[in-house]
């Protein structure tokens, strides 16, 4: 699995620049790299157009100041407000650097591309006027609005805003990613992210984003059962029990078995079984929960689940029916993926932003962790964390989630461990949602997700 694309918390970005220092780096150097790197990004976009650059009287600001100079020198007409200049090094070097016109923001007219490098990511409290006035009044006038490492107005760790915030078109992220470019609301107002590389030791970062997962290449002579065999527990809506199935089938597992509430099936290819019939047939992997229903016929049938001592794909009804016996569920190195409501349910209220609370449930459940929505969070129990941002709004329909299960199951079956199997399910369910089309339903997914 490719985790090149690390993301870094405001503390991990700090670290990393103070290695870079210790090892040589200075500050003044990184910011250099940073200010110029992001004007080298932003000047094909102006396209002769005049440019307005708020700059901050921090470090952002001094950012700022280097993209200004770099952008003026590079031929482009460039604009600098500012409400105060930066007293400290190096951002105070740089606003001395800068050879261009400086306004005051209140007197500052409005540019056609309009750069944020006011707060960046050290911001962890509302954007107050005069600031947040002139901000949204420069913002709002523009043809085009860039973020210079994060949009003013947010929590670079925790996917919050702190006040409204403007929404950009392009963010140049410095260094690396951080969490608020991909965590929901934050991510809508960033726009397209683009990473201005810096000579910084990113390794220790324990997060990353999801990419495309290798292909698992069936041996051409294997038969059905090396291709995995998946089992579905079918209860009180066997509907999500099918989509979980046919998933499993798309997907690649080499045969899927629906057991208990079967008779609502058409049988095509799945095979229906009792659950007590289980414990006789080879299983790889299973999906327990879509579906399944809150009465004791559907406790029963988790326990059989449970009992078999396969890896399992633990989803919908089994947080409500153990929400109260944690210790059912925990230390089995099982996938879970619950939504925002299973998940509070389950785990109750865990502080942090959602890379830390999926963190957190799986350090605690010693399970993965699958936190789903627009901006799924896959964690492991050894503190790994993936986020998605391979997905479309339009997988937000009934069923998406029994579809999911039913892929994750597919990949575990055939023989990935559980972090990356839950991490290549994430991505191919969101891969056929940008491929699908509007007015998509989950049945649809199952199509796509073959492709």
């Amino acid at each position: 699995m490719n985790r090149d694309r690390k993301i870094l918390t405001g503390a991990e970005m700090r670290a990393s620049e103070q290695r870079a220092i210790a090892a040589g780096a200075s500050e003044a150097g990184l910011m250099q790299a940073a200010g110029t790197g992001a004007a080298d990004l932003i000047a094909p976009l102006v396209e002769g157009r005049p440019v307005l650059i708020l700059c901050g009287s921090g470090n952002n600001g001094g950012d700022g100041y280097v993209a200004a100079e770099a952008l003026r020198r590079a031929g482009a007409e460039v604009t600098v407000a500012a409400f105060a200049v930066p007293g400290k090094e190096p951002a105070s070097m740089a606003a001395q650097a800068w050879r261009g016109k400086t306004q005051a923001p209140q007197s500052a007219k409005p540019a056609a591309v309009f750069v944020d490098a006011l707060f960046g990511t050290g911001l962890t409290r509302p954007v107050g006027d005069p600031y947040h006035a002139e901000l949204m009044r420069l913002a709002d006038a523009a043809e085009m609005r860039i973020a210079l490492d994060m949009p003013s107005g947010i929590d670079a760790d925790h996917g919050a805003c702190l006040s409204d915030v403007a929404r950009f078109d392009r963010t140049m992220a410095f260094g690396a990613l951080k969490p608020s470019h991909l965590l929901y609301p934050a991510a809508a107002f960033c726009g397209q992210i683009e990473v201005v590389p810096l000579d910084i030791d990113t390794a220790a970062a324990a997060a990353f984003v999801l990419t495309a997962p290798e292909r698992l290449e069936s041996d051409p002579a294997a038969h059905k059962y090396q291709r995995g065999s998946v089992a579905i527990a079918a209860g009180a809506m066997p509907g999500a029990a099918w989509l979980a199935a046919r998933a499993a089938q798309r997907a690649g597992a080499g045969f899927v078995t629906v057991a208990g509430n079967i008779h609502a099936f058409p049988p095509s290819s799945l095979v229906m079984r009792d659950i007590g019939d289980l414990k006789a047939q080879r299983i790889d992997a299973a999906v327990v929960g879509p579906g399944l229903g809150q009465g004791d016929d559907a406790r029963q049938a988790a326990i059989s689940f449970l009992d078999l001592d396969i890896p399992l794909v633990i989803d919908g009804d089994m947080f409500s029916l153990f929400s109260e016996e944690h210790v059912r569920l925990a230390g089995r190195g099982d996938i879970m993926t619950p939504h925002e409501g299973e998940f509070v349910r389950f785990f109750g209220e865990v502080p942090g932003s959602k890379v830390d609370r999926a963190r957190a449930a799986a350090m605690k459940s010693g399970n993965v962790i699958v936190l789903k929505g627009a901006d799924t969070v896959v964690a492991s129990p050894d503190g790994e964390v993936a986020v998605n941002e391979h997905a479309h709004p339009r997988l937000a329909v009934a069923g998406s989630g029994d579809i999911l299960a039913g892929a994750i199951a597919a990949e575990r079956a055939r023989g990935r461990p559980a972090f990356e199997a839950a991490c290549a399910g994430v991505w191919r369910h969101g891969d056929a949602g940008i491929r699908g089309r509007d007015g998509l339903i989950a049945e649809d997914l199952l199509e796509l997700i073959r492709q």
